[in-house]
């Protein structure tokens, strides 16, 4: 069952699960995409598919706020309003660590081997790397766990994942990022929880959060 936090002419904003993948990819899972095109196509009773265009994507262990247009003139609008950093992306993320400040702002250059899938962050720029950065701050504790607020600035390649293992604060179930043990479903507890953005037809203000994922430590901070 999909949860769709908003809805209009031009956009579909899904909370996704941590099992989701936003697009197609070598597994042959159905894709969100899909799922909401099949979601559409019922609800509005239409004969045939309905318009669903990939603005973004996030990692499949990562839950929380998906973008999709309706129309090809909101994808366009929306492709570029993400191109030009005009969106604001708020994530939340559980760390057993302490960061060394309260809050701070990471920069680190990140290169990508593709072949592992996997990025690395380094503090000097390097060849192929790109310069990614990401404030953040300590929001709540509980007793064994910390919960950190980020917010992205450039968005690159696992960019928290990375920076948040460089700084020694590996997230809660990434074992490919240094956490010693995997989440019980599978996924990661790092969450896409706010978008801010001016609506790309409305030219409103858009604000939009993500219920927290059920189960895992949530909703011990809260």
């Amino acid at each position: 069952m999909l949860d769709v936090v908003y809805e209009d002419n031009h956009l579909i904003i899904i909370n996704k699960s941590s099992s989701d993948i936003v697009q197609g990819d070598k597994t042959g899972d159905q894709p969100l995409s899909e799922k909401v095109a099949e979601f559409l196509r019922i609800k509005y009773n239409k004969p045939g598919d309905a318009f669903v265009g990939v603005i973004h994507r996030l990692d499949r262990p990562v839950s929380g706020l998906v973008v999709f247009a309706k129309t090809s003139k909101a994808l366009s609008r929306m492709n570029q309003l993400f191109r030009e950093d005009e969106v604001k992306k708020t994530y939340e993320a559980i760390v057993k660590n302490a960061p060394p400040a309260m809050q701070g702002e990471l920069i680190h250059y990140l290169v990508r081997n593709k072949q592992k899938n996997k990025s690395y962050a380094y503090d000097e720029p390097r060849r192929g790397a790109k310069k990614a950065v990401l404030s953040y701050k300590l929001k709540g504790e509980s007793q064994s766990f910390l919960l950190l607020e980020i917010e992205l600035k450039t968005g690159r390649h696992h960019q928290i994942r990375t920076q948040l293992s460089k700084m020694g604060c590996p997230i809660k179930g990434d074992l490919k990022y240094g956490f010693p043990r995997s989440n019980p479903n599978g996924g990661i507890s790092l969450h896409a929880r706010k978008l801010s953005f001016i609506h790309p037809v409305s030219k409103k203000e858009i604000e939009v959060i993500a219920p927290y994922p059920k189960g895992d430590l949530w909703n011990e901070f809260t």
